[in-house]
């Protein structure tokens, strides 16, 4: 019998979208309600009783609470992977997704949502064009460390798409969807097009964003 998944979060945030790619992925059944952002609903007293933090996303799997998007991803392969979708063979690959997922929350992260602001987010009279080309050169640095490690891979641990390859799979949509300059990075490049092959990412990644665009 499938689970019957509650998510809370918005389809354009980016950390629901790791969670949400990973539900689709392994066909599960959950139910998402819209909150945060311009829905709001993370101050309601029943959403600070699940989530103190007021963030999003979080999923409920019967009496369960989680939060952390990472947490949940982890969650969600290790107990409902009946298809081996995601599945990791040996102890060394499981700390390797790890690794990678755990690169990428240090290494990519601040910046991205740092670039995210600086070219969608925010009004264009509040954008800096030195921050912009700060985070974007941090970005790109840490991006050729993906790049290099793709030689010869179809996916970041070989053949099959695994854990860690969600949270930098996710956010390349943005990467290579916004106003930008992005160095060649040809490794990286063919691995998103493979990525938007796939049902799952279409759905659950590549969402509109320009509800999000900052105006003056």
């Amino acid at each position: 019998m499938k689970p019957k998944l509650k998510l809370w979060g918005r389809a354009t945030s980016y950390n629901v979208q790791k969670v949400a790619w990973i539900v689709e992925e392994l066909g599960l059944e959950c139910s998402r309600m819209d909150a945060g952002g311009a829905f709001g609903g993370l101050d309601d007293p029943e959403y600070i009783a699940m989530n103190p933090n007021k963030r999003v996303p979080t999923l409920v799997d019967g009496d369960q609470v989680l939060w952390e998007s990472n947490a949940i991803c982890r969650y969600l392969a290790r107990a409902y992977d009946a298809q081996s979708a995601l599945a990791h063979e040996t102890l060394i690959a499981d700390a390797q997704a790890d690794m990678w997922m755990e690169w990428f929350q240090n290494n990519v992260y601040t910046n991205s949502i740092a670039l995210f602001h600086q070219t969608v987010k925010l009004p264009p009279s509040q954008r800096s064009a030195s921050t912009r080309e700060a985070v974007l050169d941090g970005l790109t640095n840490a991006l050729r460390i993906f790049d290099a490690a793709l030689s010869g891979r179809k996916f970041i641990l070989g053949d099959q798409l695994s854990l860690g390859d969600i949270p930098t799979g996710s956010f390349l949509y943005r990467y290579f969807t916004l106003e930008i300059e992005r160095p060649p990075l040809p490794n990286l490049e063919r691995y998103y097009d493979e990525l938007k092959t796939r049902q799952a990412y279409k759905d659950a990644v590549m969402v509109d964003y320009s509800s999000l665009r900052g105006l003056d």
